[in-house]
């Protein structure tokens, strides 16, 4: 008796288990087909979205009325798969009690159009975070700052975090030293943009790096020196003196380094790799004087596989037929504009060097199918 009772207990559980997993496999089919074909996206982002949200087609009352929300806010077909493929949450969210508070505040706020198409399909973030504790002041904190709604979602696409953190416990403290220290309005907004994240630095790491560039003889009013407080900002104390280490491997000198890091503070920020990579190309392949580098720090930024090595090959080839002199200023020719060097010495000379073009996109174009 009591094994029979077991065997009826054992086919009741393996018959539930069962029936679940169709449950679960039918609604997960239903979710797939509903956000193909409703909300347009592709098959395979369906499939990764279906594990983040399951619809049931015996309840399905919010979706319809979220996607009737967006397109009343001229949302388009790809603006609606994006936002979906990026949260597909938002299709459980309630409209009343959500979504329309958030895009009526934005709304008024002049977000309108393109401006809110890309701040809500960029920064799902914002239909999560609470509207009056943090996007409110955040949004307010931002504006005083920033002043147009462009820069502010140009900051918000560097760091939406923004929308979440406390601006007025972690940024305002931050943004008042930075004014005590002689840091303009215009100057902070501008770091902002430039790297919203470090406005959100621990104060303590905000007074270090602020003493260090200061020490460098930067003045707090100049772009510069914003730019070179992003970039201590961004980096740990030990990968600063990492990348120290790197370049005095190259033979320079500290004072060289820190004169090239006060022209352009963005050299300290690449990679080792790259770092090597482009020092070694300019020195042994082409041959410049270590100096030339040091006072145009800005060529290690420049893509050595894509610009660099591209206009090397056509000037070699120009000076070797003598079409043009072998003293020009190297300077001009790397920094100038793709438009300008492809105009100069490019088409100007495409017709008496044959294969000139195939060469000069050559480079590059092989480049690109290694990589």
């Amino acid at each position: 008796m009591a094994m029979k009772l077991f065997l009826i207990q054992k086919r009741f559980l393996a018959t539930q288990s069962s029936s679940s997993s169709l449950s679960s496999s039918s609604s997960s089919s239903f979710t797939v087909d509903f956000l193909v074909n409703s909300c347009g996206l592709p098959l395979k982002s369906a499939l990764l979205a279906s594990r983040k949200l399951k619809l049931d087609k015996k309840n399905l009352r919010n979706p319809p009325f979220v996607l009737q929300f967006l397109k009343s806010h001229n949302f388009e077909e790809t603006h609606i798969s994006k936002l979906i493929e990026r949260r597909p949450q938002v299709l459980q969210s309630r409209v009343e009690g959500n979504l329309a508070p958030r895009f009526k505040f934005l709304i008024a706020n002049g977000f309108v159009g393109k401006l809110l198409h890309d701040l809500i399909i960029h920064h799902t973030e914002i239909l999560t975070s609470a509207l009056d504790s943090r996007i409110k002041p955040a949004f307010y904190l931002l504006k005083s700052f920033l002043y147009c709604n462009e820069n502010i979602v140009a900051a918000l696409k560097r760091s939406s975090r923004l929308l979440t953190a406390d601006l007025n416990v972690n940024a305002q403290p931050n943004i008042d030293f930075l004014r005590k220290e002689g840091v303009p309005v215009n100057m902070v907004a501008k770091l902002i943009i430039l790297n919203p994240g470090t406005i959100l630095s621990k104060r303590g790491r905000m007074v270090y790096a602020m003493n260090a560039i200061k020490n460098l003889g930067l003045e707090p009013d100049k772009t510069m020196f914003v730019r070179a407080l992003s970039v201590r900002l961004q980096m740990s104390e030990s990968t600063w003196n990492k990348k120290i280490e790197v370049m005095k491997s190259l033979q320079w000198s500290e004072e060289e380094i820190l004169k090239a890091f006060k022209r352009y503070p963005q050299i300290l920020a690449f990679s080792e790799e790259k770092i090597r990579s482009a020092i070694d190309f300019y020195i042994n392949t082409m041959e410049l004087e270590r100096q030339i580098i040091i006072a145009n720090p800005n060529f290690i930024g420049f893509s050595i596989d894509k610009r660099i090595r591209p206009r090397y090959n056509v000037i070699n080839v120009l000076e070797s037929k003598e079409l043009i002199k072998g003293d020009m200023k190297i300077s001009t020719l790397l920094a100038t504009s793709e438009k300008k060097f492809f105009i100069n010495y490019v088409s100007r000379f495409a017709d008496e060097v044959p294969g000139l073009l195939e060469l000069y996109k050559g480079a590059a174009m092989r480049t690109e199918k290694d990589a």
